[in-house]
């Protein structure tokens, strides 16, 4: 096996090169392989404080394992830290090929001075047990069960079906808002540039209401602009004109993946967010996507969520009574882990993150 190191990614301003078309296709085809591991999502989060850096293996010429780090400064200044969001891609039953590739990861760990490395493979746990995974953090010096920034638990829509039978399969007061919002004049059209303010609006929206944070409207344009219209699509529900929800979908090998969503506070009887749903599956079913990711359930058990949804509305329960209807598949990660270069740090981060 032969290693490489390369730091890919310095400046937002770098242009695309052919070594990163050659990673996005790796990226595409790994079965781990998620938009949160492409050069444009790296070039994006350059953009907003985080210095990416690209790590990777070849066999045989053959890029076979990498990984894609975000370094930045957090916790006033105090640690810094390493992040490998969806990654690494790795065959993680290879222990030779995970303990190589964490060389490098170390490497360039190191160099950029990070205390911590926090890595959330997008690694189901019907692929990989819970025990093995424990095995493994052990094995390779790793602190599991420790806090996330992804949404560890999700819901994935089977795409493969005819559209028909996709739809025959959510539930049925899904089925009829769809239905419903078409009757009562909403329309969907795909945005462009133009648009973005109007999304963003929805988005300030969207998290006054809910009371979670949005970015600001940079972060939207430049992922809106990274992001080629084959990979990416900007939706806009609207009554007369007016926009009332809207939704940033992003397209990567057989998976895409719902992002970003905001909906107004008016008009709301005329199901504009279930609409804008149905045409996000037909969007990612005409990209030839298998999944449709639709991004962060509440992480507990689908007993516990069936048992639970009608009554709650703290973290995401509330998105998870709109989401459930569709009927898709919960799949949850290993979960995050972490791999420790200084203790101190470690310490100051969970004292930061715990606040």
């Amino acid at each position: 096996m032969r290693e490489t190191l390369e730091k890919a990614i310095s400046l937002e301003t770098r242009p695309y090169t052919d070594a990163d078309a050659e990673w996005d296709a790796f990226v595409a085809n790994h079965p781990q392989g998620s938009v949160l591991q492409t050069t444009h999502w790296a070039m994006l989060k350059g953009r907003f404080g985080w210095s990416p850096q690209r790590v990777w293996l070849r066999r045989e010429g053959q890029l076979i394992a990498g990984a894609q780090m975000l370094i930045r400064s957090v916790a006033f200044g105090l640690v810094k830290m390493a992040y490998i969001p969806h990654g690494p891609l790795v065959n993680w039953e290879d222990e030779e090929q995970v303990d190589v590739l964490f060389n490098q990861i170390d490497l360039a760990a190191y160099k950029n001075r990070a205390g911590i490395l926090k890595l959330e493979p997008l690694l189901w746990q019907d692929q990989l047990d819970p025990e093995r995974w424990t095995a493994l953090c052990h094995k390779f010096n790793m602190v599991a069960a420790t806090d996330t920034i992804q949404p560890p638990r999700t819901m994935l829509l089977d795409l493969r079906p005819p559209l028909d039978d996709i739809l025959t399969s959510f539930k049925q007061k899904t089925r009829y808002n769809i239905r419903l919002a078409a009757k009562k004049g909403v329309t969907v059209r795909q945005g462009a540039a133009a648009d973005l303010p109007a999304f963003n609006r929805l988005m300030r929206i969207t998290g006054g209401r809910n009371q979670f944070g949005v970015h600001a409207p940079e972060y939207y344009r430049d992922a809106f602009d990274l992001f080629s219209p084959e990979q990416r699509t900007l939706l806009l529900a609207e009554y007369e004109g007016k926009p009332l929800a809207g939704a940033m979908i992003f397209a990567i090998g057989p998976t895409a993946t719902f992002l970003f969503g905001g909906s107004s506070n008016e008009e709301r009887e005329r199901m504009p967010a279930y609409a804008i749903q149905w045409a996000a599956i037909e969007w990612a079913k005409a990209q030839g996507c298998q999944w449709y990711d639709l991004w962060g359930v509440p992480d507990a058990d689908p007993d516990e969520l069936e048992s639970q949804f009608s009554g709650r509305d703290d973290g995401l329960w509330g998105v998870y009574r709109f989401k459930r209807g569709f009927n898709g598949q919960i799949r949850r990660t290993v979960g995050p882990a972490d791999r420790v270069y200084n203790r101190l740090v470690h310490r100051l981060y969970q004292w930061r993150r715990g606040r």
